[in-house]
């Protein structure tokens, strides 16, 4: 692959420039994942990409690149498919309930893994509320699939199921800009189909891209508006939720326009300690879980088996909701 010219087609800015096609996109940044271009040329790409902005077909590709490298995980033993939650956002304003989210599924019997970033860069992460909890993240494959099969729970660092792609964002820090890697970490699936993803995003063209590229790739997924870019539903305003599958879209829930009439009882702020003390009292029933979360713990329960169909999950939730402190 001639580097060169291919900076030369896909530089030429929002305008003139050349979308590659699927074969090209994963050719390319299968090279980059293995750290055969340049680096040089890989800064001149990550910002000719990011100036012309990727097309479906590109970030498609560049998918199937990175699950071609990316290392696996063995589904659960059960029924239930598993739910996959990237987080690598972290909470800046209101309390990560990504968490709280997990915890949840989890009494339900519904196994959860998590990835991400351990560090924040000034915002509270996922990893850093579960330390409070006193689970650490996991510094192997092995033992990731061990703590899965054993707690149902798990949460593993990119650089453990995607070396590559770990490497790739991290060029934020030298470049000072996102790249395609930011969006590519939200639609990863360590379980190859075997499960359920929770994707989501800040931005109505970033759904609209994910939406595409998961129904190209007939990948499992709810996809709704991000909280703060986690993956967790606004607790003030639920978001619409959608529930892809076989390429095929069901909307589960439509958007709140209107913040709730009665706000839920949230932390004060949001820093890890205060976050996992608040999510504490909720999982005890002390404080009432917020009804958008409820929503979409009622999503999840019916996009992985856990119930019959959706009316009978929005019963289930609408039940166990007020007596979280009795679930298993």
């Amino acid at each position: 692959m001639s580097f060169g010219h291919l900076i030369r087609e896909i530089g030429r800015g929002a305008q003139g420039a050349r979308d590659m096609n699927f074969d090209e996109a994963r050719q390319l940044y299968g090279a980059m994942l293995d750290g055969g271009v340049p680096e040089l040329e890989l800064g001149a790409i990550v910002m000719a990409l990011r100036m012309k902005g990727e097309s479906v077909a590109e970030m498609s590709g560049f998918l199937a690149a990175t699950h071609d490298r990316m290392y696996t995980l063995r589904r659960p033993a059960g029924r239930f498919l598993p739910v996959v939650i990237p987080s690598y956002n972290g909470a800046r304003k209101g309390a990560n309930l990504v968490p709280l989210l997990a915890m949840l599924l989890k009494r339900f019997g519904i196994p959860v893994l998590i990835h991400g970033l351990i560090e924040g860069f000034g915002r509270v992460t996922t990893a850093q509320v579960l330390r409070e909890f006193g689970m650490a993240p996991c510094v192997s494959l092995s033992q990731a699939q061990q703590q899965l099969d054993e707690n149902g729970l798990v949460y593993v660092p990119l650089s453990v199921i995607s070396p590559g792609l770990s490497d790739q964002l991290s060029l934020r820090s030298r470049l000072g800009l996102r790249n395609s890697a930011h969006s590519l970490v939200k639609m990863l699936d360590p379980f190859r189909g075997e499960s359920l993803l929770l994707g989501a995003a800040t931005h109505p063209e970033y759904l609209d891209m994910m939406r595409e590229v998961y129904c190209s790739h007939g990948v499992h997924a709810l996809l709704f508006r991000a909280s703060e870019g986690e993956a967790f539903a606004n607790p003030r305003k639920r978001p619409r939720i959608e529930h892809l599958r076989d390429g095929a879209c069901e909307i589960l829930f439509e958007a709140e326009h209107e913040s709730i009439k009665v706000l839920p009882h949230l932390p004060e702020a949001c820093d890890a300690k205060t976050t996992a003390d608040w999510t504490r009292s909720v999982l005890a029933g002390e404080f009432t879980l917020p009804s958008p979360i409820a929503n979409q713990v009622a999503c999840c329960l019916y996009a992985t088996g856990y119930a019959d169909d959706f009316n009978q999950a929005k019963a289930i939730v609408a039940v166990e909701g007020s007596g979280l402190s009795s679930l298993p």
